[in-house]
């Protein structure tokens, strides 16, 4: 009786060890695939940032008044990240890291989709487009 006792106690302790291993070994895959896609995404901003730059690169106005947006961009979007978290990481438990990679990449679509506009280009007639080039007749269909 004592050694069906020993077994089931070691066999639960056992499980119960590989259960938590896996679960850890879970929380940091999808911590680290929340964390990779913001990777993925800052790539794909630093691209078309470089892009536009590129697309523009005689208009020396606007393209000193976009990297002055940029860095406007990035201290807002680092500020309001601290606005969300402002009593440090430690504080929202082990998914702060998974939290903030999802912020980030949800703010840095949000700028792509805003630098996209200048290499897209604007339809004709539109009064408001400012600096943004217009599309060509043959693009817009």
């Amino acid at each position: 009786m004592k050694n069906i006792l020993k077994q089931t106690i070691l066999t639960t302790l056992l499980a119960t060890i590989a259960f938590i291993g896996a679960a850890h070994a879970q929380t940091k895959t999808t911590a680290g695939e929340g964390c990779d896609e913001y990777a993925k995404v800052d790539a794909e901003l630093n691209k078309v940032y470089t892009d536009v730059l590129r697309e523009y690169a005689k208009d020396k106005t606007f393209i000193a008044k976009l990297k002055q947006a940029q860095r406007a961009w990035l201290a807002f979007a680092d500020a309001h990240l601290e606005s969300l978290y402002p009593n440090g990481a430690a504080a929202y438990g082990s998914v702060n890291r998974t939290c903030r990679c999802e912020v980030k990449t949800n703010f840095t679509r949000e700028r792509i989709k805003q630098l996209r506009q200048w290499l897209d280009g604007t339809p004709e007639g539109n009064v408001c487009g400012g600096s943004i080039k217009r599309k060509d007749s043959e693009d817009e269909e």
